[in-house]
């Protein structure tokens, strides 16, 4: 018996309650739902738990009795049928039925619609539920909730009201939610998620803001569940505005030592450009930093827009100013059960302790939301124990951040290849990055390990390592196999939010082979001793005297790639400096990505180089409506540091990456000594090399965007050269010095005691000389025009080019047709 003073007198008529016949509910459960009550109304919902069969209340004096009985129907189990979608032990968390609980149908009833509330988020609103309870011999009953889980419930159809500087289309690209089709069947995007249309409908906000539509906002996303067709129809309204220029930026600060001449440079924005709500708050952003920098915790940046609409500029003022001292007292971290704390927590820049500062919570909420663990993140404030004490929540939803991925695929340059890799982004719940995989293909097969730590030393720097082993083998396009071993430690620098730099030693050891067989027989010709009679030890391969066949028309390695062949073991040390400002890594628009890589050779190891590289690609959205122009520049420099020549492996090998239209290997110096021969696969390579490229991708008229398809146009012009390689090999023969002197005999000039060429009847010579002629090692311009065809298949990126040579050395290899394609199931 539990007695209580009553709160309300004047709604419970006593000053005491007193509880009866309870044996499994807490009497001060019960008491709580009268006090400061009506006694009618606490009665029925009493009975609305299930848990009591009878609840009597009387007084006795001033004293309120509530006589209760219990439902004397216990749980023995909770059991879930029919259900594969949603896991059991994920519906055991959301209803309120348990094991050894007291039974209850209300209670029954309402879990049975938190199940379909669980699977309606799912997406599937066909899905139905029953309860029923199955009698156990010891008097307790098992509650059954048989599941129908039906079809998932997808978008049938987004609609756009009020865009016209956009059309649908393009916006449609913008959101993560697609509409359903008969690809749906590979794909999840199509389901109906409220959360994923809420993050669609602010990236669109932000789309339009940063192109200028300072006036923007969305009216309403409504999406409506049609019974018809199966499916829901999400309108979004819209209201657009015009575009707006930056009439003029200025920095007004409040705080007596901060000048505005000193946050200057903290300007993302200037006067005259097209408004741009990223370039505003990356402003905030920088502009709060430095001002903390100064000394000033407590301080904040808050811009001010004055508009004109009659000439649609507006004027930007970043108002800096002391703000209410207000400390973070804590940082609850909820709703992560895989990820540790302190992965969450050092997306902040600010702990526990420090003044308090939204701009900085707000980055560390969009830091959260890029890394991937989390389907969800919201950040929100309580009230702390003082009123200068702030509260933090972070509230997380996790995700799956593992995956077993089987590809396969098919390019013109590395035939048939297959790949099994597993990856988990956030190992152990400490958010390492790993993946290990194993690939083999027709001309390719390997194994690779990567590791990466994306905050050593407790920094924001990104350490890792790679391991790898990779076969190449011998085709029409390379006449070597290349096995390579080795690893690399890296690190990553973050300079800017744009700009990052990351050093690197890599160890690998290349061990160089040429097959000779009845398939490759591109060693036949080794080690010729001239003067000797075919058929003694020593001697050359029976030639046909006609020239109609020799060692050399099937195709033999370059006297260059022999002399390469062996083990080579590299060690150079590296960096590569990123700058990124492209929209989207998936499908960019508008930005710059741009790379300068460089490699010394020379730490140790056989090789002396060094290797230096420069990548960019700028997007910008054309004109025409979801049309991107794309410019590709790019350059590279080998440098010789050494005593000896460069091996042929260490050249720039390049074909099709510097311009479409050529084979592998296809463009730059060759060897030509064997003109008349099969020689396509001798490439030398080069140590110089230049290419641009403009490019046009467009979706297809007439095909739905879902499908993935977009045309490409483009033209290419590059060139390969300055090959400084050996030339004569008459010492890797086995000449004297005398022999190997010269190589003025190719003429058949033939100094005395030199090997002689030997040529066959019609001309066409039959061995293989000491010496090598190079060809095209000029920078002589490629350049071709061509069609592409890319699809972003639920398989994986496939793409297709046609290509029109429209120049060439005479040696190039050319190839107009090319497929690169894989597929991930």
């Amino acid at each position: 018996m539990v007695v209580g003073t009553l709160a309300a007198p004047n709604q419970a008529f006593a000053e005491t309650i007193v509880v009866e016949g309870n044996h499994r509910v807490d009497a001060e459960t019960i008491r709580s739902y009268f006090v400061g009550g009506d006694a009618n109304d606490a009665v029925k919902k009493l009975y609305g738990t299930g848990y009591f069969s009878d609840v009597q209340v009387s007084h006795r004096g001033s004293t309120l009795v509530v006589h209760v009985v219990e439902n004397s129907t216990v749980i023995n189990h909770v059991v879930f049928t029919g259900n594969s979608k949603v896991k059991s032990e994920d519906l055991e968390k959301e209803v309120q039925l348990k094991n050894r609980g007291a039974y209850s149908r209300a209670v029954a009833d309402a879990d049975v619609q938190r199940i379909m509330d669980i699977y309606r988020r799912a997406g599937r609103n066909a899905a139905s539920v029953t309860t029923r309870t199955v009698e156990v011999p010891n008097g307790t009953v098992d509650v059954v909730y048989d599941i129908k889980e039906g079809e998932k419930t997808g978008v049938k159809e987004i609609r756009f009201v009020g865009n016209q500087a956009y059309s649908s289309g393009r916006l449609l690209g913008l959101m993560d939610t697609t509409e359903m089709n008969y690809l749906s069947f590979f794909k999840t995007s199509d389901v109906y998620d409220p959360d994923r249309l809420a993050k669609d409908a602010e990236a669109i906000r932000r789309f339009y803001l940063k192109n200028g539509y300072a006036d923007f906002r969305i009216i309403g996303v409504d999406p409506v569940y049609d019974p018809a067709q199966g499916g829901y129809v999400v309108t979004i309204s819209l209201e657009e505005g015009g575009v707006y220029h930056v009439g003029s930026v200025q920095v007004e600060s409040h705080i007596a030592g901060v000048s505005d001449a000193a946050l200057q440079s903290s300007l993302q924005i200037h006067a005259g450009d097209t408004y741009d709500g990223d370039a505003v708050q990356n402003t905030v952003l920088r502009m709060t930093k430095e001002v903390q920098k100064l000394g000033y915790a407590f301080s904040q940046v808050r811009p001010r827009g004055d508009r004109d609409p009659a000439n649609h500029t507006v004027s930007i003022a970043f108002v800096v100013e002391d703000g209410p001292r207000v400390y973070v007292e804590r940082i609850n971290i909820r709703g992560n059960t895989a990820t540790r704390d302190y992965v969450i927590r050092r997306e902040f820049d600010i702990g526990e302790g420090d003044a308090y500062n939204k701009v900085l919570v707000d980055k560390a909420e969009r830091r959260l939301n890029s890394l991937g663990f989390f389907k969800k993140v919201k950040i929100s404030n309580d009230p702390g124990s003082a009123a200068d004490r702030v509260i933090v929540n972070v509230d997380v939803e996790e995700q799956s951040t593992g995956s077993f991925s089987v590809s396969g695929g098919y390019s013109t340059t590395e035939g048939f290849i297959a790949e099994v890799s597993v990856t988990q982004s956030n190992f152990l719940g400490r958010g390492d990055y790993i993946r290990t995989s194993v690939s083999y293909g027709q001309y390719t097969k390997g194994v690779e390990f990567n590791y990466t730590e994306p905050f050593f030393l407790d920094n924001r720097l990104a350490a890792g390592f790679d391991l790898y082993s990779k076969m190449s083998s011998a085709s029409n396009y390379a006449y070597y196999s290349n096995w390579v071993t080795g690893g690399t430690i890296r690190f990553g620098i973050p300079l800017t939010d744009d700009l990052s730099i990351a050093p690197r030693y890599t160890l690998y050891n290349s061990q160089l082979t040429i097959p000779n067989n009845s398939s490759r027989p591109y060693n036949d010709c080794t080690y010729p001793i001239w003067g000797i009679t075919p058929g003694t030890p020593g001697a050359l391969p029976v030639n046909d005297i006609n020239g109609s066949s020799s060692c050399l028309t099937n195709g033999e390695a370059s006297l260059a790639l022999k002399q390469a062949q062996g083990n080579w073991l590299t060690s150079m040390i590296g960096y590569t400096l990123s700058y990124n400002t492209i929209d989207n890594p998936r499908d960019p628009h508008n930005g710059i990505r741009a790379e300068l890589k460089q490699d010394f050779a020379g730490v140790g190891g056989d090789s002396n180089f060094l290797r230096t590289t420069v990548d960019i690609r700028g997007y910008h959205e054309l004109y025409f409506d979801n049309i991107v122009g794309i410019g590709h520049v790019q350059a590279g420099n080998l440098l010789n540091t050494g005593s000896q020549p460069l091996r042929i492996v260490d050249n720039f090998n390049l074909g099709p990456s510097l311009v479409r239209g050529f084979a592998a290997g296809g463009i730059g110096p060759r060897d030509v000594t064997n003109i008349y021969t099969n020689n396509n696969g001798n490439a030398l390579g080069g140590t110089d090399y230049w290419g641009a490229s403009l490019e046009a991708q467009f979706p297809i008229w007439g095909v739905p965007r879902d499908l993935g398809l977009k045309g490409a146009v483009y033209f290419d012009a590059g060139s390969l050269w300055n090959y400084q390689g050996m030339t004569n090999f008459g010492s890797y023969l086995g000449y004297n010095a005398a022999q190997a002197l010269s190589c003025t005999y190719m003429n058949n000039n033939t100094p005395t005691g030199a090997p002689k060429k030997t040529f066959a009847a019609n001309g066409v010579p039959i061995q293989q000389t000491p010496c090598i002629d190079v060809g095209s090692n000029n920078s002589v311009i490629r350049s071709a025009v061509g069609l592409g065809l890319i699809w972003a298949s639920p398989m994986g990126p496939i793409r297709f080019n046609y290509s029109f040579v429209l120049s060439k050395a005479n040696t190039d290899v050319t190839q107009a047709f090319s497929f690169t394609g894989g597929a991930n199931f």
